[in-house]
């Protein structure tokens, strides 16, 4: 690999140690881990663990949440329920 990019994260220094114990317990460094998962990033086209590029449904979903656009409201929960049909 003679071509590389610099990937730098603020990260908890808590959590760091903790995965790198569990990456060392593997047999892989913190790059090969970081580069493992660049790669599945890649081959999945997705986050590698269930959460996926959104598609246009859930993207104007999503839109239409944040502009608040018809968004219903409830007093309590046994409202929320009721409207549910729950």
């Amino acid at each position: 690999m003679t071509d590389t990019a610099v990937v730098s994260a603020r990260i908890d220094p808590d959590l760091k140690r903790s995965a790198e114990q569990i990456f060392r317990e593997m047999g892989l460094s913190a790059a090969q881990a970081i580069r493992l998962f660049y790669r599945e990033v890649d081959l999945q086209r997705g986050l590698p663990f269930g959460a996926k590029t959104p598609n246009e449904t859930t993207r104007q979903a999503l839109r239409e949440a944040k502009a608040r656009y018809d968004l219903k409201s409830f007093n309590n929960a046994d409202e929320l329920f009721e409207d549910l049909g729950i």
